[in-house]
């Protein structure tokens, strides 16, 4: 089997810990320069972009040099670009390593906060600004997890490491649980493994469980409960009161990783997670800058055996889940 070969190294530097576009022009096509290639395939951009990019000198090839907005097109060759990204709400919540060495870095990600850069989220990612703040340009992620889930995420330092430490979540030989605050429901019987067929469709917002072979295996447990409060007389008006519904804290250890598979999961049993925007049903959008009622969702607990020192790994996160310790101030930004 024939290896392809690796791309040249990128002569930009990362910008805010971003790395820069790099585009492979296709062995074929019907463009005669790089720049009708470019008009393309980046259709979606405002328009007016390349030539932007073209006019200042910001599309490079290999050699670090800018691009003639003339070039020739030369099918197998690179180009790289810095995008122009538009201003993002910064998140204010602080993101936090737990464990830090040659190999690997661990942080405990707040809600709202992107793993990796997406649509447009990119600056105000984990990944970016861990890079910024840790100085340490070819960190990765391993895994990923929901903007709006928090808890812990597996970084690894040296890109060419990346592949062992995938090949981990990949082969099931990490252990991970997380925590959820959802509605109590006293006849639903729990402990319990669910199995079903989720499938999650390109440009769908939601996933879904159809018939078939399970391909997604959540084990969910009641870690403590808190039963509606007693009725009594109501309360006065303009007493600002919260009333509590009945509330459970739950475990959930997924064996698998199907895209908003304890989302769908816990929605199927009846008792969605508090705070979720698409689950049971689609709510409006949240304005940027909007970071109140955080998905009650958190990657708890991640454990596994270190690929090249072996070392036992488990680590913790210390974030709580508002709606369980103070459901009012939860509820507050409803």
């Amino acid at each position: 089997m024939r290896r392809r070969t690796p791309p040249p190294p990128s002569p930009l530097p990362q910008r805010d810990g971003v790395d820069p576009v790099r585009v492979r022009l296709p062995a074929e096509g019907p463009w005669a320069t790089v720049r009708d290639h470019l008009v393309e395939r980046l259709s979606g951009a405002p328009e007016g972009t390349v030539a932007e990019l073209f006019d200042a000198g910001l599309v490079v090839g290999a050699d670090g040099r800018p691009v003639p907005p003339d070039a020739p097109y030369r099918p197998g060759s690179y180009v790289w670009f810095h995008r122009r990204l538009p201003p993002e709400v910064p998140v204010p919540f602080p993101l936090l390593v737990h464990y830090r060495d040659e190999h690997i870095v661990v942080a405990d990600k707040p809600h709202f906060l992107a793993t990796t850069p997406r649509g447009g989220h990119v600056t105000q990612t984990a990944l970016a600004r861990l890079r910024r703040e840790l100085g340490v340009p070819t960190l990765t992620a391993a895994h990923r997890l929901d903007r709006l889930t928090a808890g812990l995420v597996l970084f690894t330092v040296r890109p060419a490491e990346r592949g062992a430490y995938q090949t981990l979540f990949r082969d099931r030989r990490v252990h991970k649980t997380y925590e959820a605050v959802a509605p109590y429901d006293p006849a639903l019987a729990l402990p319990r493994t669910v199995r079903s067929r989720i499938v999650k469709e390109r440009g769908v917002l939601t996933a879904r469980e159809t018939e078939g072979e399970a391909n997604a295996v959540s084990h969910i447990e009641v870690l403590g409960h808190r039963p509606e409060p007693a009725r009594g007389p109501a309360r006065p008006p303009g007493t600002g009161a919260t009333p509590v519904p009945a509330l459970a804290r739950y475990r959930l250890t997924p064996t698998t990783g199907q895209t908003h598979q304890l989302r769908v999961h816990m929605t199927a049993l009846g008792v969605p997670i508090l705070g979720d925007p698409l689950y049971p049903t689609i709510t409006g959008p949240v304005p940027a800058g909007d970071f109140r009622c955080p998905l009650q969702l958190l990657a708890r607990e991640l454990a596994f055996t270190d690929p090249f020192t072996g070392r036992e790994h488990r680590f913790r996160s210390t974030r709580t889940l508002t709606a369980w310790t103070s459901y009012p101030d939860w509820a507050a930004g409803r």
